[in-house]
């Protein structure tokens, strides 16, 4: 089955996308500047898309360094963990003691040459180092303030310590993900932390297009509760109503056919989404007389005969293997894909085409191939330009910039408020 010509002509080849691309920028953000003083995740993930944008983000850490510098395993063939790896590339890198009053008053200097700010400490824990919203306001008045917390900057919950899974399991994502047998699950990755940081720096640039536009900066609050409710694909509104969504596993309530099927040589997945994909499936399955039949034309008639239709599409696929089924499928419009593991996506042809793994160098002279940007600019292309740093790599650098001297910047080193 064949292209149809209306599909053809807007077909782009990669080189015709960016045939316009800029070269100048390191993206569409390039110009603003970002102080970011975070750790973990959430907050490191909101610079990092900043960074990929274009950003310059400047990453301030304690001398003993961010936590998420720890987080195992190390990249192989290198002394840098995967996670740090991940999301501290593109930045630059300054150690500095910002409980001392030398390090606070570095950090309201960095402030002052900044468009956005970034924090995801406990709310107070800014303020009591004397780098609060109001702080940062004082000596840049239109400063984007990004905080980002478990539970946000107020409600009931605002102090309580707030965490990735707790924010899956309060949200109620952990109710409804899983095996409908088993026991409420939370995601695979730091979720909450991620969509936090994702909401975090779209925050980030809407204040930014306001302050543009009006001269005003603010302060964004970003929960990470809040980013698990908005991506919930509207159930906390049923729950609102009293209705409570259960576990489908890998299934959906309204498209049936849906779930993971064996195919000869490993799983595949397979969602009939319309009933005019079920028509076409009927053919596929040889039992084209079920096609309009009242008990499976409708999705709402398949979804009372859940079991026969996994059945039908289960014994089909069983003695193909997953190329031959893909072939037959996709060839036919309907929706299918093999489950593959990280180390089949990592080599997959069209995520490598994508640019979405970066041969990327790191400052001890190692690589690694590191996830690359999700949006893709035709004018302004993004990418990862360089590695995660090492402890204070920029701290020479930016220090430098501020008009702080060798000596001093010698005598901050002695006294350990930087490294």
């Amino acid at each position: 089955m064949g292209l149809d010509s209306s599909i053809c002509e807007v077909i782009v080849r990669k080189e015709d996308f960016y045939s316009e691309a800029r070269t100048d920028l390191s993206g569409p953000l390039a110009g603003v500047r970002v102080l970011e003083v975070t750790t973990t995740w959430a907050g490191p993930m909101c610079g990092t898309v900043l960074a990929d944008l274009g950003a310059d983000v400047v990453k301030v850490e304690i001398p003993s360094g961010d936590v998420g510098r720890a987080i195992f395993p190390m990249l192989p063939g290198t002394e840098v963990g995967f996670a740090h790896a991940t999301v501290n590339r593109n930045k630059r890198a300054v150690t500095l003691d910002i409980r001392t009053p030398e390090g606070r008053d570095i950090c309201l200097d960095l402030a002052r040459r900044s468009d956005v700010f970034v924090e995801n400490f406990k709310v107070g824990t800014m303020h009591k180092y004397g780098l609060g919203y109001e702080d940062i306001r004082a000596v840049k008045e239109d400063i984007v303030y990004v905080s980002i917390t478990g539970w946000g900057q107020f409600g009931p919950k605002f102090e309580d310590a707030g965490y990735d899974p707790l924010a899956q399991s309060f949200s109620g994502f952990l109710s409804v993900n899983g095996s409908p047998d088993g026991t409420p699950t939370k995601a695979g990755t730091f979720l909450a932390d991620d969509l936090g940081g994702l909401h975090a720096a779209i925050g980030a640039m809407a204040a930014l297009r306001h302050r543009d536009q009006t001269g005003e900066g603010q302060h964004v609050d970003i929960a990470l509760l809040d980013a698990m409710l908005f991506q919930s694909n509207g159930l906390p509104s049923l729950g609102a109503l009293g209705v409570e969504p259960g576990r489908n596993g890998n299934e959906f309530g309204f498209a049936v056919p849906a779930n993971v099927y064996d195919c000869k040589d490993g799983p595949m997945y397979v969602g009939i989404l319309l009933d005019a994909h079920w028509q076409t499936l009927t053919k596929i399955l040889d039992q084209p007389d079920l096609a309009n039949n009242p008990a499976f034309a409708t999705g709402a008639a398949r979804a009372e005969n859940r079991d026969v239709c996994n059945m039908m599409l289960a014994e089909w696929l069983a003695p193909r293997t997953r190329a031959e089924a893909l072939e037959i499928l996709l060839a036919h419009s309907l929706a299918a894909a093999p489950v593959q593991n990280f180390v089949e996506a990592a080599q997959d042809p069209h995520v490598l085409e994508r640019d979405m793994l970066q041969t990327t160098a790191f400052d001890d002279g190692t690589e690694a191939p590191i996830t690359g940007p999700a949006a893709k600019f035709s004018r302004t292309p993004t990418s990862v330009r360089t590695g995660a740093p090492s402890m204070g790599q920029h701290t020479e650098e930016v220090l430098t910039e501020l008009g702080i001297d060798a000596a001093k910047q010698q005598a901050l080193a002695d006294a350990g408020i930087t490294k």
